[in-house]
């Protein structure tokens, strides 16, 4: 018998937000391990606010949502308040009971840029590596490292010479076109020395390589660990040409002790970073650089097996790099300013770990 199209809708509902969330479904153990981490948080957000005044949005669910926003590639914070406003599984994951109304997206924004001060990103990040289940899939000994780009959000027209000496061009009555205007950069040279974005000051022109297009970016880093392929660290930095080695070695210094391996492609290949890594009684496991040149390391690492098998697991770096550009959302930023960019870098590669360790303990365990 077919079944009529008619809408039915009771004055009161008595099912709860709980149940109405799958025992299965992947979100509940994630949630458990944010709530942990979360935890040992009580006393960094109680520094930021003021005991006295209105209750603002929790610190807890401001961070919880952001990390929905990661999981699902929830473009702004507009349509993230819109989601929670009717989705019952984002309610459920931030903490929202059915009948609580949403946040206002700018002040949804405005209680965010609080955390900002107190490093939170990065001490979320840390809690979750330091979660006693967790701890045991981290790997202390073997390690790899990598960078990748970030597209600023600016327009390569916002790339003017810092002493103001390149208008935007006028039409052809001599009146301007507004903030948009037509540009020629035709045969004009623009470097980093004499120019910089009035969108994004901390932006760098930079290409990747040889025939590729220079872009308007910052530089993120991230720094793995060989067993499961889990960060252990994630870092934004101006993006140069030495960028990825120096800050590769600021995190050997923080994260790997002696005796270690560190796993990198052939751009690792130099002479001054081989010799970083055995100043910190770290061993360089890079991949060798032999076109035109001579390798900064020789059969004296390439003949041990352990060199061999870094080569197979530093591939593992370039699995979390995409799901923060694709699923994450940042192969073009929607923030400005390297504190900020880096602040949603870190968050976002702490999503990335909560989205694998599940899993990792789900197979181990």
């Amino acid at each position: 018998m077919r079944g009529e199209d008619q809408r039915s809708e009771g004055i009161f509902s008595y099912v709860r937000l709980e149940q109405r969330v799958p025992a299965d479904h992947p979100l509940r153990p994630i949630r458990d391990l944010t709530d942990a981490a979360l935890k040992g948080l009580s006393r960094d957000f109680s520094r930021l606010y003021s005991r006295e005044g209105r209750p603002s949005i929790p610190p807890e669910r401001l961070l919880r949502a952001l990390l929905l926003q990661a999981f699902y590639t929830v473009r702004s914070e507009r349509q993230l308040m819109e989601q929670l406003d009717y989705n019952l599984l984002f309610r459920w994951f931030v903490g929202l009971s059915m009948d609580e109304p949403v946040w206002d997206p700018t002040v949804f924004c405005k209680n965010r840029d609080r955390l900002l001060k107190g490093d939170i990103a990065a001490k979320f990040f840390a809690g979750v590596l330091n979660l006693p289940q967790v701890k045991g899939l981290l790997s202390s000994e073997h390690f790899s490292v990598d960078g990748t780009l970030i597209e600023a959000w600016a327009s390569m027209k916002s790339f003017v010479p810092k002493d103001g000496g390149d208008p935007p061009a006028d039409d052809d009555e001599g009146q301007g076109r507004g903030r948009n205007a037509e540009r020629d950069f035709r045969g004009k040279t623009r470097k980093n020395d004499t120019h910089s974005s009035t969108t994004d000051p901390d932006a760098r022109l930079f290409r990747k390589g040889a025939g590729k297009e220079a872009k308007l970016c910052h530089m993120g880093h991230l720094m793995t660990e060989n067993r499961n392929g889990l960060i252990v660290d994630a870092r934004v930095s101006e993006a140069t040409g030495t960028a990825e080695r120096e800050t590769a070695l600021a995190m050997i210094e923080d994260n790997a002790g002696p005796r270690s391996t560190v796993g990198g492609d052939k751009g690792y290949d130099t002479a001054d970073f081989v010799a970083g890594c055995r100043a910190r009684g770290c061993t360089p496991h890079v991949a060798q650089n032999n076109t035109n040149r001579r390798s900064a390391i020789d059969a004296r690492t390439t003949r041990h097996p352990g060199y061999h098998i870094s080569m197979i697991k530093r591939k593992l770096i370039e699995e979390p790099f995409g799901w923060i550009k694709t699923v994450g959302g940042l192969r073009k930023t929607r923030h400005r300013g390297r504190g900020l960019v880096e602040w949603f870098f870190v968050l976002t590669a702490a999503a990335c770990n909560l989205v694998r360790i599940p899993k990792i303990l789900a197979a181990t365990g």
